[in-house]
């Protein structure tokens, strides 16, 4: 009897299931820092599109050496799928062959990528989703620093993907395509960008470059197809920043401005390198970054907000859920990277009260959670 009482009871509770239309919950998303470990995906992206997180990323595996003896054999781009951004990861996925041609110099990536051993870096993916055309095409971009070496305005590309895993490039069906972008506040830009979203209903990405020479950002926004910048629209010159690099952003709309985190100062294959921030109220003006007072302070001692990057490199940020996540490259200082992990924070950004000289305890209003 008291097995059929316990039966009956069960046979109740999802009866009342069913007749409230009750359903189990999602997973709560995760709140927590994590790493990813043995994906030869590096300088990474992550980004969810449909129900599916990708991670696009540099590959080492080939046995690519950053200014080793030239020439070297660059990789390629990779990008590995999962359930969730803590995975598990399925095996990178080359996006385009090295050897197809760089149509700007007519000439392979391998040579383009290889061949002064500069490498290419920071695959970037994007989707003309809400805004431009709002095709749903998937765009590509990434750094080529020969290029701009060899004369080129910029040292970036676009290419028009067949989907979110590639192919990308002239002849992937049925969207591949390839454009040098055409960037004037960007101009001279060679080194690490990120994209920030508008807070705009419709408005496009913006894309925040780093400059040659002092390594100063600027922030540009893409044009109709998201293939170049939109001329005339941007700003140079971001918070007064130098030597910086790994940029990337987001709109918090709890404090309504936007944020972007970046590495202070940028040097190759680093571990320990501080994270600076800055802000503004919109996208292409009032962009400012702590400062200091005294004699002999350094210009960023205010603005970074850790001083390790959880013992790594800031790379970029990832907006995932509506959250945004600090990307870290977990260097082990060699040419070669293969083995390096990428560790993944989150970011939550608190107003906070204060200015230099005030004789007041700083408190910056972020931190990093490792």
């Amino acid at each position: 009897m008291r097995i059929q009482r316990i039966l009956t009871a069960l046979l109740l509770a999802v009866t009342a299931l069913l007749t409230t239309g009750a359903t189990c919950a999602e997973p709560a998303p995760a709140t927590t820092a994590f790493t990813i470990k043995g994906l030869d995906l590096h300088d990474a992206q992550l980004a969810r599109f449909g129900d599916t997180y990708y991670m696009y990323g540099s590959m080492y595996g080939c046995g690519f050496q950053w200014y080793g003896p030239a020439p070297t054999t660059w990789c390629g781009f990779g990008v590995s799928t999962a359930p969730s951004p803590q995975g598990p990861w399925s095996p990178p996925k080359q996006l385009f062959d090295p050897a197809s041609q760089d149509p700007s110099f007519k000439r392979s990536w391998q040579d383009t990528c290889a061949g002064t051993s500069q490498g290419c870096f920071n695959p970037r993916m994007i989707q003309r989703t809400g805004w431009g055309s709002s095709d749903g095409v998937f765009i590509l971009w990434f750094n080529a620093p020969r290029q701009y070496s060899d004369g080129a305005p910029n040292a970036y590309n676009a290419m028009g993907c067949a989907g979110p895993l590639g192919p990308c490039g002239p002849g992937a069906q049925p969207y591949g395509s390839y454009s040098k972008p055409n960037l004037d506040i960007c101009s001279g830009a060679n080194g690490d960008f990120g994209f920030i979203q508008s807070a705009t209903p419709g408005a496009r990405p913006a894309i925040i470059c780093t400059r040659a020479g002092n390594s100063g950002l600027s922030i540009q926004e893409l044009n109709w197809w998201g293939t170049g910048g939109n001329t005339g629209v941007g700003v140079t010159n971001v918070a007064g920043l130098t030597g910086v690099e790994g940029p990337g952003g987001w709109w918090d709309a709890t404090t309504n401005q936007y944020v972007i985190t970046y590495a202070d100062q940028g040097c190759g294959y680093c571990s320990g390198t501080p994270l600076g921030y800055a802000t503004a109220p919109t996208l292409y003006s009032g962009w400012t970054a702590p400062t200091n007072v005294g004699w002999g302070q350094p210009a960023y001692a205010r603005r970074d907000f850790d001083v390790s990057s959880c013992g790594g490199q800031a790379r970029t940020i990832a907006v995932l859920d509506g959250q945004p996540w600090q990307i870290i490259d977990l260097w082990l200082g060699t040419r070669n990277e293969t083995q390096a992990n990428t560790h993944v924070v989150p970011l939550h950004y608190t107003p906070t009260t204060g200015t230099p000289g005030d004789g007041q305890v700083w408190r910056p209003p972020l931190h990093l959670e490792c």
